[in-house]
């Protein structure tokens, strides 16, 4: 169960497969620290969105993970934790893009509560295998694949 008054870490991750997040909080259980996950949230990306860049898919990924969980973020002190270094940069861009501009603006309410930290991708895992997972379950109900066990 999530404690609203401690900091949680969203870790987000995108490919040209569909977006990811995972939501977990460090909290404090028999005197120890533990990390727990909270949410797991993944999606396909949509036909024009196929045709962002990286960092664009990343940014997008930012925006669509706030959509939805602004229940459990909105308020909270959390940490975004990217391979990507556009989206840490995302809300001081000088020139953005139409998309750019709309992206800032959507995370605008919350600049005071969250820090975006850059993680090399070899040690970002924590959305990337999860919504991976979960595509490929999608990908298998929307092909009417039959699911075979080990």
């Amino acid at each position: 169960m999530p404690d609203f008054k401690l900091p949680f870490k969203l870790y987000i991750d995108a490919s040209g497969d569909g977006l990811g997040a995972s939501l977990h909080q460090i909290q404090i259980i028999n005197d120890k620290p533990v990390r727990g996950p909270i949410y797991f949230i993944s999606r396909q990306i949509k036909p024009t969105e196929a045709r962002y860049g990286a960092s664009q898919m990343e940014c997008l990924c930012l925006v669509w993970a706030f959509k939805k969980l602004n229940y459990s973020l909105e308020g909270c002190v959390f940490e975004v934790l990217t391979d990507c270094t556009t989206v840490k940069s995302l809300s001081n861009m000088k020139t953005p893009n139409r998309h750019t501009l709309r992206w800032q603006m959507a995370i605008q309410e919350y600049r005071g509560n969250m820090t975006i930290v850059h993680k090399d991708c070899n040690i970002h895992k924590n959305a990337d295998g999860h919504y991976k997972i979960i595509l490929i379950i999608l990908l298998m109900f929307q092909m009417k694949l039959p699911h075979r066990s080990p």
